[in-house]
């Protein structure tokens, strides 16, 4: 079956047609592409700003990653001992309380002992080591 000279001029317009959509398509995905590193490269606080390769934006976003990863880890850490050290002193408190109404521990607080503002920044210290460490105060019996 041969082809008559309009079809092969249709043919010519679709493959062009084709062609055209193919790279409309192509140019919006290199955009969308070159759109993410932009918002990478100012999401990342060492890149906001600078002109950076792709490769050095990945490069950069991945260390900020590892080092937002550490972060967490070491907070969950401070999170963690914290809530140790909430569930001693509310054992305390009880211990306390229970010994006060039993007089167990007569006069051992005054209220000045309760209430005093006279923990200091240097009594207060964090783990990590660009803070200081807290140390809780605790009472032992």
């Amino acid at each position: 079956m041969s082809m008559s000279d309009d079809d092969r001029d249709i043919d010519i317009e679709s493959d062009a047609e084709k062609r055209a959509h193919h790279n409309a398509l192509e140019r919006r995905r290199r955009d969308h592409i070159k759109e993410s590193f932009t918002n990478l490269r100012e999401a990342v606080p060492t890149l906001k700003g600078e002109k950076a390769s792709r490769a050095q934006i990945l490069k950069r976003t991945t260390e900020c990653i590892q080092t937002m990863r550490k972060k967490i880890n070491e907070n969950q850490k401070d999170i963690d001992e914290i809530k140790k050290q909430n569930i001693l002193l509310d054992q305390q408190i009880r211990a306390m309380e229970g010994g006060m109404n039993g007089d167990v521990y007569p006069d051992l607080l005054s209220e000045d002992d309760v209430c005093s503002d006279d923990v200091e920044d240097e009594d207060l210290e964090l783990p990590d080591s660009s803070r200081r460490n807290k140390k809780m105060k605790t009472f032992h019996a």
